[in-house]
């Protein structure tokens, strides 16, 4: 189990302009799911300009963190993760504002985590059978998933999915680096790092607009492919940069025995200078990227002691600002309660009350 007491869900819900979509979206969520005692949703408006906040107030969401000006998908999502902690969250679920995916499957992303199974889970949208995707973006969509599953040394399916649930100890130590996406990133950053990933496959709504963070699959992938290739050096450095250096080895061996060869056959002749000049350039080279490979380790080891470290302050700081109570419409560390009355299971009051009652005796 995710708690040996009662286990709060956070739904977490990225919002750019998403005034028109987000009461549906939210009408979609689910209001009990097994397993899970309290269920509340947070929104994090990217610095819209269409009242994104003032609608998500009035159908009864019930925290909202609103940036001042766009910071991107990437970051809405770190802030998210935060937030969540800082209210108290065991398990968060992510999901699009645009009503993409079923509300009842987050029932399937929670399951898992709530069995202590999994630390992640991500929802499959079987991009194969999605009926507005073009044969171009599915090939692309089984690529892609299958270079992050290799880069991440997972099974994940569909890596792209916004649609996810993490528990409250993968939250506090998965960080995000780059300003694009955060789907492929913490996939590789959580596979390589040893928290457990599992996906589930879901269903998705017919589609209601067109995406927002690229403008299209030429600029999807200039933008994914860094990501990637960064997210993977960051986790395995010293493998990069050996591999590149392997490259460059090799490439000035074969250089510099063109010109032995040559040598030996005539001595007297000065035939393929050039290749000998060039290997032992790319030999040096090698030997420089080795010493790259060796350095990149050591802050690799460093970083992972800074992340130890702000895994630890996450923790702490959550645990103090969830002793405050949040009043209605207070805005405390950039949230915004709203008041609206969470959402509870059967039985949940009647559980609180009796634990506090115990409680009570037992300081008594």
């Amino acid at each position: 189990m995710v708690t040996q007491g009662l286990v709060k869900l956070l739904i977490q819900i990225p919002c750019l302009n998403e005034r028109e979509y987000l009461s549906r979206t939210f009408a979609d969520l689910p209001r009990q799911i097994e397993g899970i005692d309290e269920i509340e949703v947070l929104v994090i408006d990217d610095g819209s300009s269409d009242d994104t906040s003032q609608v998500a107030e009035s159908i009864g969401v019930h925290h909202i963190l609103r940036f001042p000006e766009h910071r991107g998908l990437a970051a809405a999502y770190a802030a998210g993760l935060d937030a969540c902690l800082r209210l108290g969250a065991d398990v968060i679920v992510n999901t699009d504002a645009d009503n993409q995916y079923f509300g009842e499957d987050i029932q399937l992303l929670v399951a898992p985590i709530v069995r202590g199974e999994a630390d992640i889970v991500v929802g499959d949208r079987q991009t194969d059978q999605i009926a507005h995707f073009s044969p171009l973006k599915r090939m692309l969509q089984r690529w892609g998933s299958s270079v992050v599953r290799g880069a991440s040394g997972t099974e994940v399916r569909d890596s792209t999915s916004g649609f996810r649930a993490i528990n409250r100890n993968a939250a506090s130590r998965i960080f995000v680096h780059n300003r694009f996406t955060y789907t492929l990133e913490t996939i590789i950053q959580a596979g390589r790092t040893g928290l457990v990933l599992r996906d589930v496959r879901i269903r998705t709504n017919p589609k209601t607009r067109d995406s927002r963070l690229f403008r299209s699959i030429p600029d999807y992938l200039r933008r994914s492919v860094p990501v990637i290739m960064r997210s993977y050096a960051m986790y395995r450095p010293v493998r990069t940069f050996a591999y590149l250096a392997a490259v460059l080895l090799a490439i000035g061996l074969v250089l510099i025995g063109r010109f032995l060869v040559s040598y030996i056959e005539d001595p007297t002749a000065s035939r393929h200078v050039q290749s000998v000049v060039a290997g032992v350039g790319a030999v040096i080279l090698a030997f420089l990227v080795g010493l790259v490979a060796m350095l990149s380790d050591l802050l690799a080891a460093n970083r992972r002691l800074l992340e130890d470290v702000l895994a630890r302050v996450r923790r702490v700081d959550a645990l103090l600002a969830t002793q405050e109570p949040r009043a209605r419409g207070q805005l405390r560390d950039g949230i915004y309660t709203t008041g609206a009355p969470a959402w509870r299971r059967n039985g949940f009051e009647t559980r609180t009350g009796a634990l506090r009652e115990t409680e009570a005796s037992v300081l008594d």
